[in-house]
């Protein structure tokens, strides 16, 4: 088992068959999740393609996630929780904090990513929109989305198997200024695994 520390990122590569696992240790911690083809980061999970393929903004288990390309780069093949997963949100940067009112730098998810890619030696990217794994945005009738707390319970895991040779980043989201990440706003770790 390996850990995702609070407000960090990590990334793994896996083979086309392999899975990860990733689990949310104290049930309140957001994951923005991406996935890249290891052989061509310009291919990549792609929220915008998910939703035209499911005719949903709540990827579930069994589901394919597509990449840009609309070929299945991931299944779903396990989750635990509620199955509450945002699709819609970017994730947060420098720009986000300082329209918070942050006035020094702030971790971030953005930056987050691009450290867990250049740590495993794989090329900067573009931050493709992620999948937040367990990200509780309510979408109203009206369609004016509201910034939940996670509905996941202590050790609530989503399985993701790879369905072609792919790096997955993952990111602790650091947000500590909306209840994101639970009521008390306070970024934990979480602990992830690669499965066969």
């Amino acid at each position: 088992m390996e850990t995702v520390p609070a407000r960090r990122g990590r990334a793994v590569r896996l083979a086309a068959g392999q899975a990860i696992r990733i689990i949310n240790t104290h049930g309140t911690q957001v994951v923005d999740t991406w996935a890249f083809n290891a052989n061509d980061p310009g291919e990549f999970l792609s929220m915008e393609h998910l939703h035209a393929s499911l005719g949903s903004v709540f990827p579930a288990k069994g589901d394919a996630l597509l990449t840009n390309r609309r070929r299945a780069i991931l299944l779903m093949e396990e989750d635990t929780s509620p199955g509450r997963h945002d699709t819609v949100i970017a994730a947060c940067d420098t720009h986000r904090y300082q329209s918070l009112g942050c006035t020094s730098y702030h971790d971030n998810c953005t930056d987050n990513l691009h450290a867990a890619l250049a740590m495993i030696g794989f090329p900067r990217t573009e931050c493709p929109a992620p999948l937040n794994l367990w990200m509780n945005i309510p979408i109203a009738a009206d369609g004016r989305i509201t910034w939940g707390e996670p509905l996941s319970k202590p050790g609530d895991h989503v399985t993701l198997r790879a369905q072609i040779d792919c790096v997955v980043a993952m990111s602790c989201c650091p947000q500590d200024m909306i209840p994101i990440n639970g009521r008390d706003c306070t970024p934990v770790e979480v602990q992830f695994e690669v499965i066969a």
